[in-house]
């Protein structure tokens, strides 16, 4: 009953803001990727495209009725192609790519955010669209054995839920994962192609130094070297892409007319050196900087504690003091209280 006021004033859940349409442009030539990972996509292309002769023209699916759809999983670091091969493999399909927003999805109420799972696959479904779930190790973690408060019911309900929509769809779902080992172990039975994308040897990483130049447009310097930048940086292909867009922009700065300037290889060197050193600010905490509080203020530190010890020392001696008096007041107390009772 609650339920159905809740949806009569702010309206039941549709799939509007939770899903974000996107019409794909990239394609498979835009990402550079090892050869098992290419051997691995190629065959989920083939294992789509032969669906309906597998489940319904071999009659399969009338034996088999649920787990029909095809779900797949991309886990690998940060950077290395995955949110880009969901949009290429939409694009190969000729289908839309919805991809869903979790701080849509999540909601403030009670029981809510699984409904709202249910919806987005049902948007799937009525537009033939491929779902897909970029970091869906947020939704689909290791449920909790034992479910003590609210949102531990709560998450859980969500990943029963997911797994529950994941057997009857009957559609194409990606989950693109960074820790896939914090996933739910049940669905590596639910997703029937897991792919890891590794991340880049010297080969790769050169050839996705090159692929982010515009080969007719892009003014390059003399100097400039990808193989060194390969050899010299190894890091992701998301990473890659930043520090060409930071060296270009450093280069537009050089204080000589625009039709003179080129990107250097110093450029493209500062700005993966800007890339790192993102990545450092965004990996600090406190634990990482207490070694070096406690390297800088070692002294104080060393006559903090001694100052604390003394105090410790004092403090004991004027508890046990205490105890002492304490005591001997009791004993005084319990003696009049017998020769009270004796007489």
């Amino acid at each position: 009953m609650a339920e159905s006021i809740r949806d009569l004033l702010f309206g039941g859940p549709t799939a509007r803001g939770m899903v974000e349409t996107i019409t794909p442009r990239r394609t498979f030539e835009d990402v550079v990727l090892p050869p098992e990972t290419v051997a691995a996509l190629d065959h989920a292309l083939q294992v789509i495209r032969k669906h309906d002769l597998l489940f319904h023209q071999w009659g399969l699916g009338e034996r088999h009725t649920s787990g029909l759809g095809l779900a797949f999983h991309f886990a690998g670091p940060p950077g290395t192609g995955k949110t880009i091969c969901a949009e290429a493999l939409a694009h190969a399909l000729g289908r839309q790519l919805l991809a869903v927003r979790y701080s849509e999805l999540e909601s403030r109420w009670v029981g809510q955010t699984a409904k709202h799972v249910a919806t987005v696959f049902r948007a799937a479904e009525r537009q033939g669209a491929v779902l897909f779930f970029d970091e869906a190790d947020a939704i689909a973690g290791r449920r909790f054995t034992v479910a003590s408060v609210g949102y531990e019911r709560e998450a859980n309900a969500i990943v029963d839920v997911l797994l529950r929509e994941l057997e009857h769809f009957d559609g194409i779902v990606i989950f693109a994962t960074n820790l896939a080992a914090s996933m739910d172990p049940a669905f590596e039975r639910r997703i029937g192609t897991h792919i890891l994308f590794r991340f880049p040897g010297v080969e790769d990483r050169e050839r996705i130094w090159r692929v982010q130049i515009h080969p007719q447009k892009t003014p390059l310097g003399d100097d400039v070297d990808f193989r060194a930048l390969a050899e010299q940086f190894p890091r992701s292909g998301g990473d890659i892409r930043n520090a060409v867009l930071k060296g270009a922009q450093l280069a537009t700065l050089e204080p000589v007319p625009d039709a003179e300037k080129r990107i250097h290889q110093r450029h493209f060197e500062q700005g993966m050196r800007d890339v790192i050193a993102a990545a450092d600010v965004m990996a600090q905490s406190l634990f990482t900087e207490a070694p070096a509080l406690l390297g800088a203020r070692g002294g104080l530190l060393e006559e903090m504690t001694e100052a604390q010890a003394r105090l410790h020392g004092e403090l004991g001696r004027e508890v046990g003091r205490l105890m002492l008096v304490a005591v001997a007041a009791l004993i005084v107390a319990v003696g009049a209280l017998v020769v009270a009772l004796a007489k």
